[in-house]
């Protein structure tokens, strides 16, 4: 079964609202964004939101300390990585910290399997952009990965065609620059229901 992943969350109303949906997972955005949560705000939602949703938190170029520390504090269950992370780096990472790493992939020709990853995030162009991409790009991925871009209730059908281990939804759930709760629900609800067909 499809899981599902909803990122950005930096409020306690998404907390309530995440809680009441059950998707598989949350992000919290430790990268320079507006979605951006500090480690104490992040640890306060953690201790809201219900137990069987697991955490991730998505950082680009962060000190390797910074990140395994959360980890340890149970702050977050998983990592992704966004930005220049090499295999290096993740090998590094994965000695301080035993979890889960997800790298963000910019897909524009072609889906290139990140080194020393767990799992690809296969995105727009423009990483976090919130941009679709051509997801034909895919076939032949024959790996776990998470598929993100510009997803929405509207296209999240044709996304789980594609047999992603996860789809993950940012700006597709909010309205006004903040997290929707009908959107959220009305999304998790959907992925949900596809996968029963």
């Amino acid at each position: 079964m499809t899981k599902v992943k909803i990122c950005g969350l930096s409020r306690r109303e998404d907390i309530d609202a995440v809680n009441r949906a059950l998707p598989d997972y949350i992000g919290f955005v430790f990268a320079p964004s507006r979605r951006r949560v500090d480690a104490e705000t992040a640890a306060a939602l953690k201790e809201r939101l219900d137990g069987r949703i697991k955490t991730v938190g998505v950082f680009a170029g962060q000190d390797i300390e910074t990140v395994a520390e959360l980890c340890r504090n149970g702050v977050i269950d998983w990592i992704q990585l966004h930005g220049g992370e090499d295999g290096a780096y993740i090998r590094r990472l994965r000695d301080r910290a035993d979890v889960p790493i997800i790298k963000a992939v910019p897909v524009t020709t072609a889906a290139i399997w990140p080194d020393g990853a767990d799992y690809a995030l296969f995105d727009g162009p423009r990483g976090g952009g919130g941009e679709t991409f051509d997801w034909t790009l895919l076939q032949g991925t024959d790996r776990p990965y998470f598929l993100a871009g510009g997803l929405h209730a509207g296209n999240v059908r044709a996304a789980l065609k594609r047999k992603p281990y996860a789809v993950d939804v940012s700006g597709g759930v909010e309205t006004g620059g903040v997290k929707d709760a009908a959107k959220i629900d009305a999304f998790v609800r959907l992925v949900r229901a596809e996968e029963l067909y």
